[in-house]
């Protein structure tokens, strides 16, 4: 809870001294959306039931849980009710399907946040939460699956890109 309030805080401190909040919000999304549609292709199919300890979910229930929460939240910032696709995201079990559904729920949120201006991001409380919610609940979620993917020696992919630019700045 502590590292979620911190995120949150740090996130949005960038978003306020930026001039347009749903344009910062772009960049972190985008970047979140791209590290776990990345590590949902990395990870071998045989390992989307693999649990770190008995008690943890499963890393495919790691990204069904952000495929939940994403329409969740974007369904908040359309103003409209969760897709079906949402219900649907907890039967999911396979690696084809998981990672296309979290592709499209990733699509559902960047047509929602096209949708929005600074002034109805701040209108309720609501659609603040939830506009913050789908940068830092995904960050949260991409921080646990890192160490699935590390105990499973493979480099998550926001660590494989800092290598490469580190490479080709060489």
């Amino acid at each position: 809870m502590k590292s979620r309030l911190l995120l949150g805080l740090c996130l949005a401190v960038n978003l306020v001294n930026a001039q347009n909040l749903t344009a910062a919000m772009q960049r972190y999304f985008s970047g979140i959306s791209k590290n776990l549609q990345a590590s949902a292709e990395a990870m071998p199919a045989d390992k989307y039931s693999y649990k770190l300890t008995p008690d943890q979910m499963t890393f495919g229930q790691w990204l069904t849980h952000s495929i939940e929460r994403n329409y969740a939240d974007c369904a908040t910032l359309k103003g409209d009710p969760a897709p079906d696709s949402a219900k649907q995201a907890a039967s999911l079990k396979d690696k084809a399907e998981i990672s296309k559904a979290l592709k499209d729920s990733f699509d559902y949120c960047s047509a929602a946040l096209q949708s929005l201006d600074d002034q109805k991001i701040i209108s309720t409380p609501q659609l603040s939460y939830a506009f913050m919610h789908i940068a830092v609940h995904n960050n949260e979620i991409y921080g646990n699956i890192v160490g699935y993917m590390r105990s499973s020696g493979i480099v998550p992919p926001s660590t494989a890109a800092r290598l490469s630019q580190q490479t080709k700045s060489k």
